[in-house]
Formats: structure tokens, sequence, C-alpha cells
């Protein structure tokens, strides 16, 4: 089932899950710039991927490169599987 299939309130029912908005999970985190080569990526596809407008479009030309990004950020302390 495609991500864009789910809502929030399925997911609370399916998987009696709770939700907590009082917590900050990110309140201590600083933001890191993307790299020069992500941006260029990003400008040359998010067009691409938004004219095609399929989920498949957006995991292949926006979302990958991002994580790609992340992985490189954090000296491939982290690994990516793609279709998992």
């Amino acid at each position: 089932m495609a991500y864009s299939d789910f809502t929030l309130s399925q997911a609370q029912s399916s998987f009696n899950l709770t939700l907590d908005e009082t917590v900050n999970l990110f309140n201590d985190v600083s933001p890191v710039s993307p790299s020069e080569i992500l941006k260029t990526i990003l400008a040359d596809y998010i067009p691409l991927a938004t004219s095609i407008g399929t989920e498949k479009a957006r995991s292949e030309f926006i979302i990958a490169p991002i994580l790609a990004d992340c992985k490189e950020l954090l000296n491939n302390k982290i690994s990516l599987f793609s279709g998992n």
C-alpha cells in the first residue's frame, strides 16, 4: 500500500498508537545546509518529479538524493535500503 494511502488516524487506530505533541524531539538539533550537489540535483529534478506526479518519481528524484546527502554528511555511518 502506498504511503499516500495512509492517514494519521488510520495508523493510530491500526497500530494502537498514542500521539504526543507536547515534546519537541528536534529542539536541540542544529540545522545542516545541504551540499551544493544536492541543491543542484533538486533544482534540476523537483520540476520533473512534480510534473510526473507519482510517489515513485518523488522517491527517485527528491527523496533518494536527500537521503544520499544525509548518508554523506554522516560519513556513511547509516545505510539505505531501497524498496524495504
